[in-house]
C-alpha cells in the first residue's frame, strides 16, 4: 500500500508538469473564451441583439456595456450539470454493477465511484486549465492551474456572439465530462484489474490522452473574437487542431466516446481474459439494475448532449428532440435485430441499443435534424449489435462490458455521420459563419465527411498509443491484475473486503 501511495502521488506531480511544456499564454492582446463543442448554429436574431463580448475589451468603455450572463442561461446549465453527474453515479455505476457477476458488483460500484472523483480534483487542478487555455493545437498551458484567476465575476463565452456564462459554471459542467470519460473504459477490464492500477492509469490516461483530445476538438477563442476574415485566420490559428481543421463534435463523440472505447479495447487486451472466458457462463447477475442504470443514463444524457450548447436556445430543443428520437430508434434497431437473428428480444439488448443511440447522437445532435438522427440511431443499434458479437469475436479481446462494440464504434458511426447529416440538403443545420453571423450557405458532405474521418483517425490512433503506454507504465509499477485466487474469490472481498450483499 505505501509503494502504491508513493507511485500515485509521484504520477500526479508528474502529471502536473506535463502541462509545462505548453505555452500558457493566449496569443497577444487575446483572453482565451472558455467555450465546448466545435462551431455549432447560434440564434441569428439573438446574436444580432446581444451586446458586445467580455473577451474583448470595447473601444469605449461608456459606450459598449459588458454583457451580462442570463440568469435562465445559468439555470439551464446547473440543470445539465446535475444530469450528468445523476448519469454517471449511480446511472453508469448500476448500468455496468449489473453486468458483472454478483461477487464484483461493489468492486464496480466502487471504482466508478472512486475514479469519478479523483477526475474532478484532476479537473480542478489543472485538467480544465490543460484543455481550455491557449498554448498550442495540442495541448494548453498550466495559465488556470488550481483555476487561477477565476471567480465569481469570470465570464465564458458561448455560442452566440455577446452571450456569456460564469466560467465557474462552464469549468463544473466540463469537469463532469472529464470525470465520465475514464469511468466508461472501467467496463472493459472488469472483474480482475487492480484497484491501484486502475486509479493509477487513469491519472496517466486522463493527462496525456482525454486533456489533448479535449484541447484539439473543442479550444477556441469564442465568438466575439471573430468580426472579419482576418480575425478569423487569428482564431483558428489559436485553436486547437481539429476545431481549426473544421471538426464537428456537438458533445464529445471523438473526446469522449471513441477515446474511451479504444482505450478499454486496448485494457481488454493487455490486462488479459477473465479466468473461465469462453469456457464457462459469465453471465450477469442482475439486468433488473442494468436496465435502471440504462435509464438514467437516457435522461442524463440531455444535460450531456443539450447542455453542450450552453445557453437555452433553439439548438438546444433540436438536441433535445435529437437525442430522444435516436435513442429509441437505437432501441427498436437492436431489439428487432436481435428478435430476428436469435428468436427472441432480450432486455440487455434493449438497453445496450438504447446506450449505443445516445453514443452516436452524441456528437451530432446540435447539427442533424430529427429525421437524420433517427437513421444514426438505426444504424447505430444495427451496428453495435453486431460490434458486440461478431466484431467482438475476430478481435478476440475480453471487452467484458463491451465499451468498445458500443461506445467505440457508435461514437465512430457518430461522428463520420455527423459530416453527412449536418448537410442542410439532409434536414441538418450546415455550420455558423461568425464572419457573417449567419449560417453558412456552403457545405459540403464529402469534404466535411473528410474532416470528420480525420478527427476519428486521430483520435484513435492518439488514444491508443497514449493508452499502451499507461498500461505498460502502470503494469511496471504495481502490476495491472489480481491474482489468480483473488479474481476466482471476486472482487469485492479481496480489493474492499466488503460484499454487495448478505444472504
Amino acid at each position: 500500500m505505501n509503494r502504491f501511495l508513493s507511485t500515485l502521488a509521484a504520477a500526479a506531480l508528474l502529471a502536473f508538469a506535463s502541462g509545462s511544456f505548453a505555452d500558457d499564454k493566449p496569443a497577444d492582446g487575446a483572453v482565451p473564451a472558455v467555450t465546448a463543442p466545435a462551431e455549432k448554429p447560434a440564434e441569428a436574431a439573438a446574436a444580432a441583439e446581444a451586446p458586445t463580448s467580455a473577451d474583448a475589451e470595447p473601444a469605449d468603455a461608456a459606450s459598449a456595456a459588458a454583457p451580462v450572463p442570463n440568469k435562465g442561461d445559468i439555470a439551464f446549465m446547473y440543470t445539465a450539470t446535475a444530469l450528468v453527474i445523476l448519469m454517471t453515479i449511480p446511472g453508469l455505476a448500476l448500468f455496468y454493477g449489473g453486468l458483472v457477476r454478483t461477487k464484483n458488483m461493489l468492486s464496480i460500484l466502487m471504482q466508478v465511484f472512486v475514479v469519478f472523483s479523483l477526475l474532478a480534483i484532476l479537473w480542478a487542478i489543472y485538467g480544465y486549465s490543460v484543455a481550455f487555455t491557449g498554448g498550442n493545437p495540442f495541448f494548453g498551458g498550466l495559465s488556470k492551474a488550481f483555476l487561477s484567476g477565476v471567480t465569481p465575476d469570470s465570464l465564458g463565452a458561448t455560442f452566440s456572439k455577446g452571450v456569456v456564462i460564469p466560467e465557474m459554471t462552464f469549468i463544473a459542467f466540463q469537469m463532469t465530462f472529464a470525470a465520465i470519460t475514464p469511468c466508461l473504459i472501467i467496463g472493459s477490464f472488469a472483474e480482475r484489474m487492480k484497484f491501484s492500477a486502475i486509479l493509477l492509469f487513469m491519472i496517466i490516461w486522463f493527462t496525456f490522452s482525454y486533456l489533448p483530445l479535449a484541447h484539439m476538438v473543442w479550444y477556441w477563442d469564442g465568438p466575439d473574437a471573430i468580426t472579419d476574415s482576418a480575425t478569423l485566420a487569428t482564431v483558428e490559428a489559436n485553436a486547437g487542431y481539429l476545431w481549426a481543421k473544421g471538426a464537428l463534435d456537438f458533445a464529445g463523440g471523438t473526446v469522449v466516446h471513441i477515446n474511451a472505447g479504444v482505450a478499454g479495447l486496448v485494457g481488454a487486451y493487455l490486462v488479459g481474459k477473465r479466468i473461465g472466458y469462453g469456457k464457462e457462463a459469465l453471465t450477469p447477475h442482475s439486468l433488473t439494475m442494468t436496465m435502471i442504470g440504462a435509464s438514467l443514463l437516457w435522461v442524463g444524457w440531455f444535460g450531456f448532449n443539450v447542455g453542450s450548447n450552453l445557453e437555452a436556445s433553439g439548438v438546444a430543443a433540436l438536441a433535445f428532440l435529437n437525442t430522444f428520437v435516436a435513442a429509441a430508434a437505437a432501441t427498436l434497431a437492436w431489439v428487432f435485430l436481435e428478435w430476428a437473428i436469435k428468436g427472441r428480444p432480450s432486455m440487455l439488448g434493449g438497453a445496450s441499443g438504447a446506450v449505443a443511440g445516445l453514443v452516436a447522437i452524441t456528437p451530432a445532435c446540435g447539427f442533424v435534424g430529427p429525421m437524420g438522427a433517427i437513421v444514426l440511431g438505426a444504424v447505430a443499434g444495427a451496428v453495435c449489435l453486431w460490434g458486440v458479437t461478431g466484431l467482438k469475436r475476430l478481435l478476440g479481446a475480453d471487452d467484458a462490458l463491451d465499451v468498445f462494440g458500443v461506445h467505440g464504434l457508435g461514437g465512430i458511426i457518430g461522428a463520420l455521420g455527423t459530416g453527412i447529416f449536418a448537410a442542410p440538403s439532409l434536414g441538418g443545420t450546415g455550420v455558423w459563419d461568425y464572419v457573417a453571423n449567419a449560417a453558412s450557405a456552403d457545405y459540403s458532405i464529402s469534404g466535411h465527411f473528410m474532416v470528420q474521418l480525420t478527427g476519428v483517425a486521430l483520435t484513435v490512433v492518439w488514444s491508443g498509443v497514449v493508452s499502451f503506454i499507461a498500461y505498460k507504465i502502470v503494469d511496471m509499477l504495481v502490476g495491472l491484475r489480481v491474482s489468480e485466487e483473488r479474481e476466482r474469490e471476486g472482487l469485492d472481498v479481496t480489493e474492499h473486503g466488503e460484499s454487495a450483499y448478505h444472504y
